[in-house]
This record gives structure tokens, sequence and C-alpha cells, in this order.
């Protein structure tokens, strides 16, 4: 790796360190490691590295912007067996892979299964340090969709069940009339559900309770 300056991918730091934005390094060539960690921690990033693929999984999930900097030949389990485990079961932490060997259909089988950059050694800081950016700014949009989801998952589990089957009929376009003859309740009953279902998902607006319905997976007017 070609050693070039690195304050144009410098991002800003948080105060709180538990909030800072974390690159995983899993490579089994400890001068790797050792010349990885440094580069990575000189431009504003939380750098953590493991030998094996082993080492890391062990390591508990953060919930912070992330991303894997990973070695495609390992000890243990290989870095294409390692991205298949992180996106079942991180899916907000992309990856960058580095090898010295890569080929390909290597390349290709990475790439269709969701990494960012696949870089073959040597390559420049800059390259790196571009993808870890890009990598960390998916991640960090990825775990805020994830938030917002967790939000509206815990203000559907607040609804009654009256309030969700009105939501229910609401969406997939019925008038209140239409809601209140399937219900077999008055139209002023219905009204005032609708108004509470629409306070409680924090929805201003038929179109966006539809979209909040959609991202829950249920269904709505085609």
């Amino acid at each position: 790796m070609t050693s070039r300056s690195t304050s144009q991918f410098q991002t800003t730091v948080p105060s709180d360190s538990s909030t800072q934005s974390v690159v995983f390094v899993v490579d089994d060539d400890v001068s790797v490691r050792e010349s990885l960690e440094p580069l990575i921690s000189s431009a504003g990033w939380r750098c953590e590295t493991f030998a094996s693929a082993a080492q890391f999984l062990a390591r508990p999930r953060l919930a912070v912007p992330s991303c894997l900097v990973l070695d495609v030949r390992l000890p243990d389990l290989n870095g294409l067996d390692l991205q298949q485990r992180v996106a079942s079961d991180r899916g907000d932490m992309p990856i960058i892979f580095i090898t010295g060997y890569g080929d390909v259909p290597m390349t290709v089988k990475a790439m269709k299964a969701g990494a960012v950059e696949f870089l073959t050694k040597p390559f420049s800081a800059e390259v790196l340090l571009g993808a870890i950016q890009s990598a960390i700014e998916r991640s960090a949009l990825a775990l805020g969709l994830e938030a917002e989801l967790t939000i509206i998952k815990d203000a559907y589990a607040s609804l009654s069940r009256r309030e969700r089957d009105v939501m229910a009929l609401v969406v997939k376009g019925a008038l209140n009339k239409h809601v209140a003859a399937e219900l077999g309740i008055s139209e002023i009953t219905v009204k005032a559900h609708r108004g509470r279902v629409m306070r409680k998902m924090h929805a201003d607006s038929l179109a966006h309770l539809v979209n909040i319905a959609a991202r829950l997976g249920l269904p709505s007017r085609h």
C-alpha cells in the first residue's frame, strides 16, 4: 500500500468515543494489521483489528456506523464465507475486501454478495480511505433506517386492536363509510379511531400512513 495524504478523508470525530464510527480489519497478516490501524485512526475512525474470522465474530455488535475491511484468505473461515455471516447478522456493516490473490470470479462473487469494494494489494491509502468513507456513510444510513423502523414498530404496537383494524382498511383505500360497514361501527367512531391512528403513528397525511404501512409490511392499495 502506498502512502499518501489522508487529510481529505478525515471525518468529524464525535466527542463521545462510544458513538465513534468503527472500522474492523480482519487479516491474518500482522504487518497489514499494524499498517492499517494507524492509517485508519489518523483519518478519524476507531480501528479494531483481528487475526481471524472467529475473533471478529466473537466481538459483540456495536450500534454505530461501521465497516469491515476483510482479507479474502483467512486461516479459519474464508472471507467470502464470513461475508455471508455478516450479511445475515450485521446487514448495516458494509464490507471492503482486500487481497493479494484476487481473480475475476472471486471479485464478481464478492460484489454480487454486496461488497462495496474489492481491492488488490498493493493499493493506495487514498483508495482505501475513500472506500471506507463511502462504507461508513452507507452504514450510517442503514442504521438510521433501522432506528426509524423500530420507532414505527413501537408506535404500531401501541394501537388497539380496533385501531389496527381501521388502519388496515384505511391504507387499502376504504372510505370511512366502508370501514364502518366492514367493522359494524358508526362513521363517527371510525373517524375517532382514524384520528388516533394518525396521531399514534405520527402520520401527517393518508399518503404518509400508507408509506408507514408499507414499511411494516402491511397490505395496502395497489
